[in-house]
């Protein structure tokens, strides 16, 4: 922790506050197994705050991530963050580990529709900003309803994608309807499924045929964030597919890519968590310093933020990773 520490201190520090995290927020679903539980992260001042959606990984829940959801709250965005259908949290066996989950989650007969149910959870999250504001304390009043970011990891990512407009490509080769949200503005993609067809192992395309999707109408701006160790048994295509959604999606104008990172990109899942292969302080500093001034200067076109990091992590991080930009 004290690397972490010393690789941030040259980061402006004039805008941070405390945060107060409330859970479980219980929201209206009445299709739903489960009732909709979030977390919500914000800091406890300021107004017209800007909002984060943030789509957790398989298995995971509103509980996670916490080094990503701290630091966008200390720096002015309200976090909310769903726990989705597919959570150890909600299953028999909540202290499985990932290779008991998997299995479990492969026998549930909600599989195929999962990556939809998880769409629909974010638009029930967004149809009732009203009740979160209401039911947070001290939150009444102080969201900014008009920017709204999307941000997720790993199938959180694809849950973001279709979101910004990604299309599922169905069985007889025709693509889903399109489940876009015009109420967000902007996405972040963590380590993000690439594209399906021949990329995709035999054993996701058994297993999950949701990844064999589209980008090409995604056009909503994003950053994708991918390291070129992540090597998933979803892809015959090596690392390189973690890269897809920049490289095939029209709004995606953004690559962040990671040296040495796999797939929890250095550990942005949680603090000590077991799950982190590729543990690096740097590469975290990295997601959550660029991921917050990219949002920051999407939303408001006029802050520096997003000039300003690339700059340090340019001169400070260049052994971590490469920035590209498309315009």
């Amino acid at each position: 922790m004290d690397q972490l520490n010393r690789i941030t201190t040259n980061e402006p520090a004039s805008n941070l506050t405390a945060v107060i995290s409330q859970s479980p927020v219980k929201l209206q679903a009445p299709a739903r197994d489960y009732e909709l539980q979030v977390r919500v992260s914000a800091p406890i001042t300021g107004n017209q705050l800007p909002i984060i959606i943030f789509s957790h990984g398989f298995g995971s829940s509103m509980d996670a991530y916490a080094p990503l959801v701290n630091y966008w709250a200390a720096r002015g965005f309200v976090v909310i963050q769903p726990t989705f259908l597919d959570s150890r949290s909600l299953s028999p066996n909540p202290k499985a580990d990932h290779g008991e989950a998997v299995k479990a989650y492969l026998e549930d007969p909600r599989k195929p529709l999962m990556w939809r149910y998880r769409v629909e959870d974010v638009k029930l999250v967004l149809n009732q900003l009203d009740l979160i504001e209401d039911t947070v304390i001290g939150l009444r009043g102080r969201l900014d309803q008009t920017r709204i970011a999307a941000a997720g990891h790993s199938f959180g990512a694809q849950t973001t994608a279709t979101l910004l407009g990604t299309r599922v490509i169905n069985a007889d080769g025709s693509l889903s309807e399109d489940l876009s949200d015009a109420r967000i503005s902007v996405g972040i993609l963590l380590s993000a499924g690439g594209r399906g067809g021949d990329a995709l192992s035999e054993f996701a395309k058994k297993h999950f045929p949701h990844l064999n999707q589209s980008y090409t109408e995604m056009t909503i701006p994003a950053l994708v964030v991918a390291g070129d160790s992540d090597v998933s048994p979803l892809t015959v295509s090596g690392p390189e597919w973690f890269r897809d959604a920049y490289y095939l999606s029209p709004g995606a104008n953004t690559l962040l890519n990671l040296s040495g990172g796999e797939h929890m990109l250095g550990g942005i899942s949680g603090y000590l968590v077991t799950e982190t292969t590729d543990e690096n302080p740097e590469r975290v500093a990295a997601v959550q310093r660029l991921s917050w001034a990219y949002l920051r200067s999407a939303l408001y076109p006029k802050d520096p933020a997003w000039t300003e990091a690339k700059a340090w992590f340019r001169k400070s991080q260049n052994a971590t990773g490469q920035i590209k930009n498309k315009y």
